[in-house]
């Protein structure tokens, strides 16, 4: 577990300051925070050394005293037969509206959330990217999406420039 946090820091640390939207993407409008709060399946995400070898991985947002937003991401990590956790806050970059937050999970290090696809009527399933296209997850409030709705996702990420052949498709139990 301290081994992920510190991997975890560094690319926090290596991405200080990128809160920008990768070019060509743009951030969700009519956001609500409210309707997206609760918890969040991954469906497929790019390779990263912070989540590798997670399965059931999940996302929990829920607002903090400040406004903010507390986000805890949790997988379970087979190989060591245990849970990791890491746990974060967000703040909207530009207004409450547009679903452009930047998220930290070590210190005053804060890289991009951009929301670039929702379900705005009934907010069960997202496409969210950081700050440039190396980093891609298909969120969704079941375990599993309907194929076509995924076939879908994977056809708008692919139109704005995601590598979805490299995407790792999470499983949960």
């Amino acid at each position: 577990m301290l081994h992920r946090f510190f991997i975890m820091s560094v690319f926090i640390v290596s991405l200080s300051g990128c809160t920008s939207v990768p070019e060509g993407i743009e951030p969700v409008k009519d956001f609500q925070l409210q309707r997206y709060l609760g918890t969040w399946y991954e469906i497929a995400r790019m390779d990263h050394s912070f989540e590798r070898g997670l399965s059931r991985v999940t996302a929990e947002y829920s607002v903090k005293e400040d406004g903010g937003v507390n986000v805890v991401n949790r997988g379970y990590n087979a190989e060591k037969d245990e849970w990791e956790e890491a746990n974060g806050k967000a703040y909207f970059v530009q207004d409450s509206s547009t679903g452009h937050l930047k998220v930290s999970f070590f210190g005053p290090f804060y890289a991009s959330y951009v929301i670039f696809e929702l379900d705005q009527q009934r907010y069960q399933y997202a496409l969210v990217t950081g700050p440039d296209r190396s980093y891609m997850w298909i969120l969704s409030r079941q375990k599993t999406l309907p194929d076509a709705r995924l076939q879908e996702l994977l056809g708008k990420a692919k139109s704005h420039g995601f590598d979805t052949e490299s995407l790792i498709f999470v499983t949960h139990l």
